[in-house]
């Protein structure tokens, strides 16, 4: 019997984005996990890119929380998890505290989770406490465990920002600015957000740096029982995966231009008995022998000329398309099947031919927020956020919807099918319907599901 167990944990919030969640998250981890403890992370809503700091932080895979695209019962279930065989947890939130339905805090009440909210005081004196009050107290019940100030100019102004706190016990210290006293832990961004950590080669020293500024306030200097420490509910036995995929080889693109994948995808994949083969487009590699394959999104706008130059592999994807074995393409999976990406320059590249029509960068959102996506009588939940437009002749056989809401012809994304070849811009999470999965890659036709 699996009892409630205990752990220090927080979840890391700002009152927006750009505030500097993911750097000191990833600093909290970094710190503790290089003592020689075992510090699990993981990312609230939906995210590819910080999760990937988080991971090296910790050297731990790191999972998704959402109330809705994951459901409570499987954040529960896999914060139980990580609390049994960790010391602390640290989850990362998402936006502004209140930010999304739901948000951030929602998750933090429901799960018990006290926040550590970080603010960027660069340009702030009084009105930091303002703020730290207003967040702490907007809505009841919020577990709470203090406040980071960012990007400090120096010890007078953090001063002066401890003293604006009504409460001095909410006072976690402050970070200084990147490269101000020498070190550069500044985490630099894209138009998806931030960059990959694998693209920099020092990335492990920036977060090695945050870890170094962190150690120096009243937030590092404490010991690991002095963090919050939270008690987490053992779940529901979960019933194992009929292993409706057992043989089947499903190939998976994942290289820098293919690195959106959900590290629980991989599990359900392998749950359900497929064997995951992974290759690399960018470095070359063979379309490996497999009866399905997975083009996940990434940034094939960055590599066109690379990906436009593999003709063997566009031969390859050609002849698995005419023995009729499926595919599955999502967001930059999908770009680099059509006939040709436009980038943002205006350059056009010919790409792997396998859906007619084109995708074109533009320098707006095309697409964001949570999506579901009826595949049969199932729904996957997931969601979208990417930049380019697609312009096919196909029409859409199906096209996904907010949470809720039934499709319309204008809103959502396309799903777009041409033979065996599926393809959207909405990335599944594969937990939420394992049957439409099963489907998606040719396994037997999906049963009942409880899903949606």
């Amino acid at each position: 019997m699996r009892d409630e167990v205990r752990c220090a944990a927080v979840l890391v919030a700002a009152p927006a984005s750009g505030q500097g969640k993911t750097t000191v998250a990833a600093a909290l981890a970094r710190l503790h996990a290089r003592q020689g403890r075992r510090v699990r992370a993981f990312k609230s809503g939906p995210d590819f890119l910080d999760p990937q700091w988080l991971a090296l932080a910790t050297g731990e895979a790191v999972d998704a929380l959402d109330l809705w695209m994951t459901g409570e019962a499987d954040c529960r279930a896999r914060l139980h998890a990580a609390a049994r065989e960790s010391e602390l947890i640290v989850v990362e939130g998402v936006m502004g505290l209140f930010d999304g339905a739901p948000s951030a805090a929602d998750l933090a009440r429901r799960l018990g989770l006290p926040v550590l909210a970080v603010i960027d005081a660069g340009a702030m004196a009084g009105t930091f406490g303002a703020l730290v009050h207003g967040l702490k107290t907007y809505e009841p019940g919020l577990p709470w465990a203090g406040v980071l100030a960012n990007r400090v100019a120096g010890e007078q102004h953090g001063a002066m920002l401890q003293a604006a706190l009504r409460e001095p016990a909410d006072w976690l210290g402050g970070l200084p600015r990147s490269g101000g006293a020498g070190a550069d832990f500044a985490l630099p961004q894209r138009h998806l957000g931030l960059i990959a950590s694998a693209e920099l080669e020092d990335a492990l020293a920036r977060i090695d740096a945050a870890a170094d500024a962190l150690a120096a306030t009243p937030l590092g200097r404490r010991a690991l029982a002095d963090l919050p420490q939270v008690h987490f509910a053992a779940p529901p036995v979960a019933a194992p995966r009929a292993r409706r995929l057992e043989g089947r080889r499903i190939a998976i693109a994942r290289d820098a231009a293919f690195c959106f994948i959900y590290p629980a995808n991989l599990a359900v994949l392998q749950q359900l008995g497929a064997q995951c083969l992974f290759f690399s487009p960018l470095a070359g590699d063979a379309l490996p022998d497999c009866d399905a394959l997975w083009l996940p999104g990434g940034y094939p706008e960055l590599h066109a000329p690379a990906l436009a130059a593999r003709d063997d592999l566009r031969v390859q994807l050609r002849a698995h398309v005419a023995k009729g074995r499926p595919v599955w393409a999502e967001c930059g999976g999908m770009m680099a099947l059509f006939d040709a990406l436009e980038g943002a320059d205006g350059a056009v590249h010919t790409m792997w031919g396998l859906l007619p029509g084109r995708t074109v960068m533009r320098r707006r959102l095309a697409g964001l927020g949570p999506q579901q996506l009826a595949i049969g009588a199932h729904l996957l939940r997931g969601h979208t956020f990417h930049y380019s437009i697609c312009q096919t002749p196909l029409p859409p056989q199906a096209r996904s919807a907010r949470p809720g809401q039934a499709p319309r012809a204008d809103a959502g994304e396309a799903l777009y099918v041409q033979g065996p070849v599926r393809a959207s811009y909405f990335h599944a999470w594969f937990a939420s319907a394992p049957d439409a999965v099963v489907h998606l890659f040719g396994g037997p036709a999906p049963q009942a599901d409880a899903h949606g």
